[in-house]
């Protein structure tokens, strides 16, 4: 299933496009698909279909597409903390996201069926926490997976907050599935075609809401075993953090808010970590790079310049800004190339100032104030752009946003520590 959602050109282009279609309701989610990029998950030759909305397949390797991860993110609910169990956990792809949301003290486990697809999960794991940049800016819950069938799970193994199955599941397994859930948790799995949340709310007592129409593979039934015995798949144990661990991770967390936190205030975003938050209260910039951003949003708001002029020039008293023709003549008169710039500034002066007189006077408050408003940031947004246009004028290359420094990084390396204490702080990582 897939294909809701147009192509895009890269990780954030997609986003983009689910948040337009309303795949991603929020902000937790939308930064959770912003941090981890969904082709490192592909395979290299495939990885030019990483941001079409459609599921991809090799051998055992499989990803759904990503309109179903959203609609599955958003449908769990997640918060910091919470025990998680994914039932066929394929790449680890969702996973890794799951993950950032719970942060340290947060439960993250997997079965799989195939052993290789363990291994390839395994590998993008370690890919991740030694070379991505989401790993420093985020506290991370790293997930532990096993191979397995799901329907083989002991009866008394331990329950979980959230719940995820990525196969079909059909009426006769539903109650399996629902006892792998603690009171209060949240179960999401493909039900006869539906993608299902089901919220356990008392012992015997659940809610069910039917999301979306979805078409997956069906769970794969346990074979009988040869000595008549049931066969039986442990999950990953829990294991307690060593002191060791826990060390690590308050040095890093002390280090986060140390270097960023002034950062974050100026920024009016408030601290940007909390020992054991994850991504719930992390500060990574929601729309991605800031340069791509500003040229949308920069389209948008000249047309409500435009609409912004009539409504002025129509209600304002005093003399209205001369009409413009076809070639661009203010007046009939005909104007330089070199000054059209010039003008086009002096008249949105103008226009301001009459926009300012309207909402102070009489009839003018309501509409007056939002025009200025409007105005002000289109004002701000033109200017930034065309400092961008001269220096792309002058090196005659489309400008690049430049990649954030990893400071978390640079602080551990400033550190007066022995070198492989600084390197365990890093989790041994190699950017």
């Amino acid at each position: 299933m897939g294909g809701a959602v147009s192509a895009g050109e890269d990780n954030d282009d997609l986003v983009d496009n689910l948040k337009e279609a309303y795949y991603i309701r929020s902000d937790l989610v939308e930064r959770a698909f912003r941090a981890i990029d969904r082709a490192d998950y592909y395979l290299d030759d495939y990885r030019d279909n990483a941001y079409k909305d459609l599921a991809w397949r090799h051998g055992n390797i499989h990803l759904s597409a990503p309109c179903i991860y959203s609609e599955v993110m958003e449908a769990l609910d997640l918060h910091p903390g919470l025990s998680f169990l994914n039932l066929g956990s394929g790449t680890g792809y969702l996973s890794t996201m799951v993950g950032l949301i719970l942060g340290p003290f947060g439960v993250n486990h997997g079965i799989e069926l195939h052993a290789d697809v363990i291994e390839y999960a395994y590998q993008k794991l370690d890919s991740f926490i030694k070379t991505s940049d989401s790993f420093d800016k985020f506290e991370f819950c790293e997930p532990s997976f096993v191979v397995g069938n799901c329907l083989e799970i002991p009866p008394e193994s331990r329950q979980y907050d959230r719940v995820y199955c990525g196969a079909g599941v059909q009426k006769d397994h539903e109650d399996y599935m629902k006892n792998l859930l603690k009171v209060g948790g949240i179960l999401v799995m493909p039900l006869e075609e539906k993608l299902t949340k089901i919220t356990r709310t008392g012992g015997n007592s659940w809610e069910t809401k039917k999301i979306i129409s979805v078409s997956f593979a069906p769970l794969v039934l346990p074979k009988h075993s040869t000595n008549g015995k049931p066969k039986t798949a442990p999950l990953p144990k829990y294991e307690v953090r060593t002191l060791q661990e826990l060390a690590r991770i308050c040095i890093r967390h002390a280090l986060r808010v140390t270097t960023e936190g002034g950062d974050a205030q100026s920024r009016g975003r408030g601290s940007s970590f909390s020992v054991g938050r994850g991504l719930a209260v992390a500060g990574l910039h929601k729309y991605g790079p800031r340069f791509k951003r500003r040229r949308v949003h920069r389209r948008h708001c000249n047309a409500m310049v435009l609409a912004t002029r009539q409504v002025v020039s129509g209600g304002a008293t005093g003399p209205a800004p001369a009409p413009l023709d076809t070639n661009n003549n203010q007046g009939g008169r005909g104007a330089p190339a070199e000054d059209e710039e010039e003008v086009a500034v002096e008249a949105r002066r103008q226009v301001r100032g009459r926009e300012r007189r309207v909402g102070r006077g009489p009839g003018g408050g309501g509409r007056g104030a939002v025009v200025v408003e409007e105005e002000d940031t289109v004002e701000e947004e033109d200017e930034e752009e065309e400092q961008d246009e001269d220096e792309e004028k002058e090196t005659g290359e489309l400008l690049r946003p430049q990649p954030a420094v990893n400071v978390l990084r640079e602080r551990i390396l400033a550190l007066p520590l022995p070198e492989p204490l600084k390197m365990y702080l890093l989790y041994y990582r190699e950017k």
